[in-house]
């Protein structure tokens, strides 16, 4: 079997997946910008080859790599990079050397387009707020007082809270116009909320085999106020959020994958999405989760998620993953504009024992995940709570 892997350095982590596909008897080729020589020793001895473009933007260039690993090592049974920025790339390219593993050539954008995304939502019956394109100042305005304040706007394809703001009235929505982005953006009633994500796998059946919930802070503060951002993976999964999840992935005739929905569980009623505490469907993407999240899908279930999807791929079944022990995983990313009241020492001794991973961030990180990280596992979300608040409190002005 032949994987092509689409930057299999970037992020750091998904050298794990290389790792576990190789350890799996796969062929995993990989496609990168990076010099072989700055690739880790783990992607190194996991690849049976590499081959460096100057950049994966290039399709072309991409389509003479892949070409050529088709001419070498025959028929391409797997293409996928599992990063946002390149899905449009990876089902372009599955369609041109006719690999028929994942989505293919413009079916992708269902995955990747908010409006579309929207659509599919409202066809299924999912609970989601009220959407529109943006197009001129006059439908812009008649939306937002009909839905009523805030509105969201957001580009149309885009990862996170990127280039996203909060319109709170007329004259925002008149200076968001004044200042119009060249691409496509949606614009969305602004439901107040607890974000939260349902991360699952899906074999190639299209039945999920893992699944695991999460409580996160809005990443839209994270970025616009510039605040700590912290999320924490919860064992158990509310019963409604796994069923509007199962139905959306239906829908979506997912196979072989992640999936990581996001949705708002209302903290108020909603006439034609829900009561207070409901879920309301955000988004929906058909990858891995970014940052920690699949190291701490791994430490609260105490499993290998890497390896799960890599017996998925190999056709190897994998029996129900049995999660041995469950935890509450933290993450908590400090900013660097603040100054704690626990310093790193003080937060080392105190919860030395649960801590699993601390490091400084890379600098274009900072802004969004923090200029320093944790990720700590507690047997109770008392404990979890208890650490978020110690590791999120700033020291008193003098």
């Amino acid at each position: 079997m032949n994987y092509i892997f689409i930057s299999p350095n970037f992020p750091k982590c998904y050298e794990n997946f290389c790792n576990c596909l190789n350890k799996q008897s796969v062929t995993v080729l990989g496609i990168g910008d990076a010099p072989y020589d700055e690739l880790s020793p783990m992607i190194i001895e996991s690849l049976t080859e590499y081959y460096k473009v100057d950049s994966l933007a290039d399709y072309d260039q991409v389509y003479r790599a892949v070409a050529f690993f088709a001419f070498k090592y025959g028929k391409i049974d797997w293409i996928d990079s599992h990063n946002e920025f390149w899905l449009p790339s990876d089902a372009k390219l599955r369609e041109d050397f006719n690999v028929n593993t994942g989505v293919k050539g413009d079916s992708i954008y269902r995955y990747i387009r908010k409006s579309l995304m929207h659509r599919i939502y409202i066809h299924e019956m999912l609970p989601t707020a009220p959407q529109i394109n943006v197009t001129d100042l006059e439908s812009a305005l008649k939306f937002a007082n009909k839905v009523g304040y805030p509105v969201v706007v957001k580009p149309d394809i885009g990862v996170g809270a990127s280039s996203t703001w909060k319109l709170e009235n007329d004259k925002m929505v008149k200076k968001f116009f004044k200042n119009l982005p060249d691409v496509p953006y949606v614009m969305e009633k602004f439901l107040y909320g607890r974000i939260d994500a349902y991360n699952v796998i899906i074999d190639q059946s299209g039945d999920i085999v893992f699944e695991q919930f999460m409580d996160c802070d809005p990443i839209l503060d994270a970025v616009t106020n510039d605040e700590d951002l912290v999320y924490t993976t919860i064992p158990e999964v509310p019963y409604n959020v796994r069923m509007l999840c199962t139905k959306l992935i239906k829908a979506l005739e997912a196979k072989a994958g992640f999936a990581h929905i996001e949705l708002i569980c209302l903290d108020r009623d909603y006439p034609g999405i829900g009561k207070k505490g409901d879920f309301s469907i955000l988004e929906h993407n058909m990858r891995p989760p970014g940052g920690y999240t699949l190291d701490m899908m791994n430490y609260a279930g105490s499993c290998d998620v890497y390896n799960i999807y890599a017996k998925i791929v190999s056709g190897n079944k994998e029996e129900e993953p049995q999660i041995q022990k469950q935890y509450y995983c933290v993450y908590t990313g400090r900013k660097d504009r603040f100054t704690y009241d626990l310093s790193h020492e003080e937060v080392l001794e105190k919860y030395g024992k649960s801590i699993v991973v601390y490091k400084l961030m890379e600098k274009n990180d900072w802004k969004v995940m923090g200029k320093y990280m944790y990720l700590a596992k507690f047997r109770s979300m008392k404990k979890a709570r208890e650490f978020m608040a110690d590791t999120t409190r700033k020291k008193e002005k003098e």
